[in-house]
């Protein structure tokens, strides 16, 4: 199973940036998804998350302005990020739960992380 997120870049402090992750390998189900974000010298923290039936969940620094969303037929899971601030700069990592196959568990991934860059 791998994940891989692109829509990285550098953006200008109020602008927008969309970030998608698409999920691809042996799967059998995919449960929650979800975007977290790691700053230099800062522990990583969870951005967004979504379940299978499309509830969302936000950190209380992004509500407001990033709408998290999936398309559980293509596999992926996106991060619509607007009015973006020069603190939202870090590499966001895409996650989520898979089964590889029906008589698999659960097990979590990651993504390899994606730069974004908000300058002031």
């Amino acid at each position: 199973v791998q994940l891989v997120e692109s829509g990285g870049g550098l953006v200008q402090s109020g602008g927008s940036l969309r970030l998608s992750c698409a999920a691809s390998g042996s799967i059998f189900r995919i449960y929650a998804m979800g975007w977290y974000r790691q700053a230099p010298g800062k522990r990583r923290e969870l951005v967004a998350t979504i379940t299978s039936g499309a509830d969302t969940n936000y950190a209380d620094s992004v509500k407001g302005r990033f709408t998290i969303s999936r398309d559980n037929a293509k596999k992926t899971v996106d991060l619509q990020m607007n009015s973006l601030k020069p603190e939202d700069t870090a590499v966001y990592y895409c996650n989520a739960d898979i089964s590889p196959s029906i008589l698999s568990s659960l097990r979590n991934y990651w993504g390899q992380g994606t730069q974004v860059t908000v300058s002031s």
